[in-house]
């Protein structure tokens, strides 16, 4: 058996000390950056290796983590995803995640989240996932869309960047509708 962690072309892990000049490359792309999450002001080599450091040695928890995304054939880090706004009592939760520009389109992304699900829906008793994505971000939710999230709304003008507010586009996914096209593996 192979680890849970392991989807077919990608593998989730923690962050090492030295995946730091990985994270590095990913944030010379402002697009990149801004898709993902936000433009954060540059940081040295120094701070992307102290924040490498400080995620490899934060304290493992169940629900709200960061993970390393490794590349099974190659073995380097090709993106990152993490767990937020986690409510155990609902039932739900989110994540982020972004891929770096050398290796969108390769199907990293859509193996990780299905890699993510099963963990969270399978292991971990979830109900559902939502995600907000920026509506320009067609990529994103075309790849969400055949993943089987459904688009449950849009915040209009809710976020602000590049000079002006942008939309949000809500989707999400059940235990039922995931495992529909995604089995659960079996014990």
């Amino acid at each position: 058996m192979t680890s849970i962690w392991d989807g077919t072309k990608v593998r989730l892990r923690g962050i090492e000390p030295e995946d730091w000049q990985a994270f590095m490359r990913f944030d010379q792309f402002s697009a990149d950056m801004r898709s993902v999450d936000l433009i954060h002001p540059p940081r040295s080599a120094a701070g992307y290796r102290r924040w490498a450091t400080d995620c490899a040695s934060r304290p493992a928890s169940d629900d709200e983590f960061q993970l390393a995304i490794e590349s099974l054939s190659e073995q380097i880090v090709v993106g990152a995803l993490s767990t937020t706004n986690i409510d155990r009592r609902a039932g739900r939760f989110s994540y982020g995640i972004g891929i770096g520009r050398d290796y969108q389109r390769r199907g990293f992304a859509s193996d990780a989240i299905v890699v993510l699900l099963r963990y969270m829906f399978g292991e971990r008793r979830f109900h559902k996932c939502g995600v907000g994505i920026y509506a320009f971000n067609e990529a994103s939710i075309n790849l969400h869309e055949k993943l089987g999230f459904q688009v449950e709304g849009r915040l209009r003008d809710h976020e602000y960047f590049a000079g002006r507010h942008h939309d949000v586009v809500i989707m999400g996914v059940t235990i039922a509708e995931f495992t529909e096209r995604y089995p659960l593996p079996d014990v």
